[in-house]
């Protein structure tokens, strides 16, 4: 029995890690929506995993630029029940944004739009410690 999640549009589909798709935001306060899959840790967090989630970061704000979107707002990618660690997404977050930034001034605005205490936290400190 082939699993539900990967049917799309009458046909098997799995969506790759780390690729961006924007759709439009539809009845949503934003003009668009770009969708991400973030790398799963299903036990030992690793380099390819790292790579993969800054691959995502990137992957969204390399979208942003060839749309002319001029402002973006990232949720935790991967952390939850993807199991990636809140403290280190957090880091890789920062640090691809910020690298990001430094070689393109296209984007106006990046929102790190957090649900948990604790991650507000992690990101204040993380961006306080290196911006402010």
């Amino acid at each position: 029995m082939m699993d539900q999640r990967r049917i799309r549009y009458g046909r098997q589909y799995e969506e790759p890690t780390g690729t961006a798709t924007l759709t439009c935001g539809y009845n949503l306060p934003c003009d668009y929506v770009i969708h991400m899959v973030g790398p799963i840790v299903y036990s030992v967090l690793n380099d390819e995993l790292w790579q993969e989630l800054r691959d995502c970061y990137e992957s969204v704000l390399k979208c942003c630029v060839e749309n002319e979107i001029r402002s973006v707002a990232f949720c935790c990618i991967s952390t939850g029940e993807f199991h990636f660690p809140n403290d280190e997404a957090a880091e890789i977050a920062v640090e691809t944004v910020v690298d990001f930034l430094k070689t393109s001034d296209e984007i106006e605005r990046v929102i790190f739009n957090v649900f948990k205490e604790g991650d507000r936290e992690i990101y204040e400190k993380l961006l306080c410690s290196g911006i402010c």
